[in-house]
């Protein structure tokens, strides 16, 4: 991890905080790092938190350990230690790419899944209009997978109503995204933009992004290119994105939030497109460790990516 990779971490963790209502503040467009003081802990050192504490309304000491907490599994880091009034000291670590793509692997869609929420006991009522049927139903599959006793307090019905006036003129996956894409407060969105395929259509973006993962391994195997993280990649916004995915399920889960998930399917599926063309060798280019490694970041997307659209409801074709 370089400090530029450290930085926009610890601003993802920002963001994060942010959006889980955990900070009252504005996202900074950056985050400062520096080499770590005789004194201090590990190799970088931050101040944000003494430099949003003021907005926050908060001391530093709290602000330093709304950070740590959603730093503490970030990929890349070995530790985060406070120190002083509100420092955070970061010590790094050389194989964070590898561990995980290997835990993403492992877990495969279920990448994400949890028991943060185990005791935890919600009983809904089953909502009469469409939307809110719809939303509720996906909160109750975002809880369970975090360990939630989730469910309905009368009979649970298994059909769920995407909206049948939408899902008559846009199909389902369309009807789903038009209907959870946005926080349940705002308007769903105009469905028919969703059914251009194009890359202002984020939906199309999220599953094109998938597509173009089963077709890069299809080519892999052409090229006799299997995936293995064998070295590190630099790959700061897709790592980022991959590993901020459980954080973003727990949150979405707590806030009873589909749309953040929506939300960072499409950062993943942003990062990987801007990331795709690298994957494979190039003209008379021989394949290496590095091409492998690629291919399995990539793979590691797909998997994410296909997850995070099962939580919605929404199919991921292999090919579009």
């Amino acid at each position: 991890m370089t400090p530029a990779d450290l930085s926009l971490t610890v601003l993802h963790a920002v963001r994060r905080a942010v959006d889980d209502g955990a900070l009252r503040v504005d996202v900074p467009p950056s985050v400062k790092v520096e080499r770590g003081r005789p004194g201090g802990t590990g190799e970088y050192a931050s101040n944000i938190a003494l430099m949003l504490a003021r907005s926050a309304g908060r001391s530093a000491l709290d602000v330093a350990g709304i950070l740590e907490e959603r730093l503490r599994d970030a990929p890349g880091l070995r530790g985060v230690e406070i120190t002083g009034p509100g420092f955070l000291n970061f010590s790094l670590r050389r194989d964070a790419g590898a561990e995980l793509v290997r835990a993403i692997r492992a877990a495969g869609d279920a990448y994400g899944s949890g028991t943060d929420l185990a005791g935890t006991v919600v009983r809904f009522a089953e909502p009469a209009e469409s939307r809110a049927s719809l939303v509720t139903h996906t909160v109750v599959r975002l809880l369970r997978a975090q360990g939630a006793d989730a469910g309905f307090g009368g009979d649970e019905r298994i059909h769920v109503r995407a909206g049948e006036c939408q899902e008559d003129t846009l199909g389902t996956d369309a009807a789903r995204w038009a209907l959870l894409r946005p926080a349940p407060q705002d308007r769903p969105l105009d469905g028919q933009p969703l059914l251009v395929q194009h890359e202002r259509n984020p939906l199309f973006r999220v599953r094109y992004a998938h597509s173009r993962v089963r077709r890069l391994l299809v080519n892999g195997e052409q090229l006799r290119v299997t995936p293995a993280y064998e070295t590190d990649i630099d790959a700061p916004a897709l790592l980022g994105a991959l590993g901020d995915h459980p954080a973003v399920l727990l949150a979405a889960a707590r806030h009873r939030a589909p749309d953040r998930v929506a939300r960072h399917l499409e950062a993943t599926a942003d990062a990987l497109l801007a990331f795709q063309h690298t994957v494979l060798p190039l003209g008379d280019e021989k394949p290496s460790a590095a091409h492998r490694s690629r291919l399995a970041l990539a793979e590691a997307a797909g998997t994410v990516l296909a997850g995070g659209l099962s939580v919605l409801g929404i199919s991921a074709p292999d090919r579009i």
